[in-house]
């Protein structure tokens, strides 16, 4: 995607003959770029340097009438909606993906990882502002790093909270912070008998992160990372949402795993592990209906 330009060099935008005057690109421009001269007449394009990039007029358009600088001919595509997945083939994906812990040491193909950060790099991000990153880690000993790292700050956590001092004014005003105390000892203990419960086996990381400064940085990133979790399920490659390591993240003040992975300046969201499971789930199960409220 092209970069956003100052507001003293907008984008060539422009409605051209073929326009039939549907409206189409008026009603879905977030910033109300496009607008009429009067009811039902011609398509007029004014302030164009508030054009957020989101391709909504393009993609809406039914005859290939808007032009944009941002979005040539060779960038867009028609779409046949009856390839789309049926709404019962949607259902059944999203009934049969869970968490497969069971990973063989079997490395994800790269052009499948290449896949799901593409997928990622889907998602909507508030404003178009796409400042989102993706950070892989393939390396054994990287992955290693994470895992170390998140039971370090884990183990430092532990002690702090089991400080007699400080547990008997902080355990009643916590308490679903110190149910993770024993959580966290066992961790360390499994890991040092040779069980990774923080990474389980996973042979790919990835990271999606943002800027330190964006307010939106985990809705963002947290849409990327379904994005990429469907595409993974797609392809039979398993993922488990890193809440460990996030944990973990935002408990370090020194933010000694950004600077590890050269992020000094970035907010990490969101962290998929992703790995070839050793079997699929045969079965789904049937959750209760959520309560709704309908008003």
């Amino acid at each position: 995607m092209p970069s956003k330009r100052s507001t003293a060099d907008p984008w060539r935008i422009a409605v051209g003959d073929r326009c039939i005057r549907c409206g189409r690109c008026v009603r879905v421009c977030p910033s109300q770029i496009f607008g009429r001269v009067e009811p039902d007449g011609v398509i007029v394009v004014r302030e164009p340097e508030g054009c957020i990039l989101c391709g909504h007029c393009v993609a809406a358009c039914p005859v290939g009438a808007v032009e944009h600088e941002a979005f040539p001919a060779e960038r867009v595509h028609p779409v046949d909606r009856k390839a789309l997945p049926l709404p019962e083939q949607l259902e059944l994906l999203l009934a049969v993906r869970r968490s497969n812990r069971a990973l063989s040491q079997r490395p994800v193909p790269q052009e499948w990882l290449d896949r799901i950060i593409a997928a990622a790099d889907r998602a909507p991000t508030a404003s178009n502002a796409r400042e989102l990153g993706y950070t892989l880690v393939t390396d054994p000993s990287m992955l290693r790093q994470v895992a170390e790292y998140t039971l370090e700050v884990f183990g430092r956590l532990e002690r702090l909270l089991s400080n007699p001092l400080i547990r008997i004014w902080l355990k009643p005003l916590l308490p679903g912070v110190y149910r993770y105390v024993p959580v966290f000892a066992r961790l360390r203990r499994d890991y040092a008998e040779g069980r990774d419960r923080i990474l389980r086996g996973a042979t790919a990381l990835l990271f999606i992160h943002a800027p330190k400064e964006n307010r939106f940085a985990a809705e963002d990133a947290n849409l990327a990372c379904q994005n990429a979790s469907l595409m993974a399920e797609t392809l039979g490659v398993s993922q488990i949402y890193m809440g460990f390591v996030l944990t973990a993240i935002r408990q370090d003040r020194h933010r000694r795993l950004n600077r590890m992975l050269g992020l000094e300046d970035r907010r990490i969201a969101a962290i998929l592990a992703l790995g070839m499971p050793e079997f699929l789930y045969p079965n789904y199960i049937d959750r209760e209906p959520a309560g709704v409220c309908k008003i």
